[in-house]
């Protein structure tokens, strides 16, 4: 956690790369973007992985609970899909 002085800072030199080196700025942005990305679509494809586990360990309730959820997620990822891959 950093100090208030030292996070008033940090966004001082953060605002100064976006404004003195936007290009630069932009591909550390799509990579951060990429990664967390790259995450999600595994834990999404875990997640999907293990629902007959938890259907049959938790219960029918529980399981189509995880299947909507899960669902729901898919769609969001296939609709927002440019903003990461």
């Amino acid at each position: 956690m950093l100090s208030k002085e030292d996070q008033r800072r940090f966004e001082q030199i953060t605002r100064h790369l976006r404004e003195s080196d936007p290009a630069f700025f932009a591909r550390l942005d799509q990579r951060a973007r990429v990664r967390r990305g790259r995450w999600l679509l595994l834990l999404t494809i875990l997640l999907w992985a293990s629902l007959p586990a938890t259907t049959v360990l938790i219960g029918r309730p529980a399981g189509a609970i995880c299947a909507v959820l899960l669902l729901a997620n898919s769609a969001l990822m296939w609709r927002f899909r440019h903003r990461w891959l």
